[in-house]
């Protein structure tokens, strides 16, 4: 028996399923949890001292690999110094004013401790600012686990919301509106029926909890063009793609200018952190200036902003963007030629650093439903094919593969024939 199987023996005497978060329990993928005991560069370690190749990537935040010097060496003197307080500390300017300088459209931040906190608190400031209930989101992009956010369609191209968790009433979800990601005239057929009602659009700009996808063109504009025009609020969950794929957010990127914007992952460097930020006329409406509430203890925690100033100004300084697309572009390129050269069903989607394989027929995915076509047994056999030959990937065929800065091109090719071996069996 390995240590990983006698250590989730004893998680499941003191633990609901044995994890702290469902995903790593392996019940897409089949099998028992791995338990990680040590990381450094674009590695990590099992507690049996097997070494993987790590694409999880902690779900995002290691964009520069685990155990970035200068961000443990920031965590460590920050600790000395006190882990906490409960007061202001000079970091919260400091990040604030860094976040400011890489996002033109954030003149305002409030720092919280994940990104579930800052969606369920952009929701309720976009209510409390345009005195509206309604929210529109998109089916397959999951915006953290508060009770209104857990919610699936109906069949339908505009559907209310239902509550996809048990715990979750009906009545808490009622306001949620979910059309199709990518859907356009379904957003504006939304909007001709409730527009008065509604106080805002969340949505992942690039999905990254259903595979990665991509916006079609014109997708996020119409987005801003449509709430504009109603005096609705445009959120851009940019949990995962803030600072991904560029020292700065998605939406300034592309040139959309949201009222909001949520943050994480990265922002933290690997603590747990999250972040909101705006426009000011809609900030200011957050207690202590106005009358939308939130607080938190550990907001604004000295160690987790430790980590984050430096992870965000490494970014800044030293652009590792360029190497972390191209070695991803390698992946695409190797996976996708070679399933056109065998007829495979399967194909590889990609931006910047980001990337995901469907195990499908079709040749591009833009919404959840064509990821529902996807084959997940076959994507467990992959998951299990890359995990004993040591490359580790998110044990789900709905999340992402990330690259990090700290991978090289020995990793890649390391992945690639790996990967090829089994997709060249099936």
């Amino acid at each position: 028996m390995t240590k990983s199987s006698e250590l989730f023996k004893r998680a499941q005497r003191s633990i609901p399923g044995g994890v702290n978060s469902p995903v790593r329990a392996f019940d897409s993928v089949g099998g028992e949890p791995i338990y990680m005991v040590k990381g450094e560069g674009s590695s990590m370690w099992d507690a049996d001292g097997k070494k993987y190749i790590d694409f999880c990537s902690s779900w995002g935040p290691l964009i520069l690999g685990h155990c970035h010097e200068a961000t443990v060496k920031a965590v460590q003197a920050a600790a000395l110094e006190g882990l906490s307080f409960g007061t202001c500390n000079p970091r919260e300017i400091e990040i604030a004013e860094l976040i400011k300088e890489l996002v033109p459209s954030i003149d305002m931040v409030r720092c919280v401790n994940s990104g579930t906190e800052a969606t369920m608190t952009a929701l309720r400031l976009a209510r409390g600012f345009t005195g509206r209930n309604k929210i529109l989101k998109f089916d397959g992009c999951y915006h953290g686990h508060a009770d209104y956010l857990l919610v699936a369609a109906g069949s339908g191209l505009l559907t209310a919301g239902t509550s996809s968790s048990a715990g979750v009433s009906e009545k808490a979800v009622s306001e949620m509106i979910v059309v199709p990601y990518n859907d356009l005239d379904a957003v504006k057929d939304a909007f001709e029926k409730h527009g008065d009602e509604i106080a805002a659009i969340i949505v992942e700009p690039v999905a990254g909890n259903m595979g990665l996808i991509e916006p079609v063109d014109g997708f996020i504009e119409g987005l801003r063009s449509v709430t504009e025009g109603n005096g609705s609020l445009l959120i851009l969950d940019e949990v995962i793609t803030g600072f991904r794929l560029g020292a700065t957010t998605f939406g300034n990127l592309c040139g959309v200018t949201p009222d909001l914007t949520c943050l994480g992952k990265i922002i933290g460097g690997g603590m747990p952190i999250g972040a909101l930020g705006g426009r000011r006329e809609v900030m200011e409406f957050l207690a202590p200036l106005g009358p939308v509430y939130q607080a938190g203890t550990l907001s604004g925690n000295p160690v987790a902003l430790a980590a984050g100033v430096e992870m965000l100004k490494a970014l800044r300084d030293d652009n590792p963007y360029p190497h972390m697309t191209s070695l991803a572009t390698k992946i695409e390129v190797a996976i996708n030629e070679n399933a056109k050269e065998i007829g495979g069903s399967y194909f590889c989607q990609r931006t910047g650093g980001l990337f995901t394989i469907f195990f499908t027929d079709q040749k591009e995915i833009t919404n959840l439903d064509d990821v529902k076509k996807c084959d997940t047994a076959q994507f467990a056999r992959y998951f299990k094919h890359m995990v004993d030959n040591g490359i580790y990937i998110s044990p789900s065929q709905f999340e992402l593969g990330f690259v990090s800065a700290a991978h090289s091109e020995q990793d890649i090719n390391t992945f690639i024939t790996t990967a090829l071996e089994f997709l060249n069996e099936i």
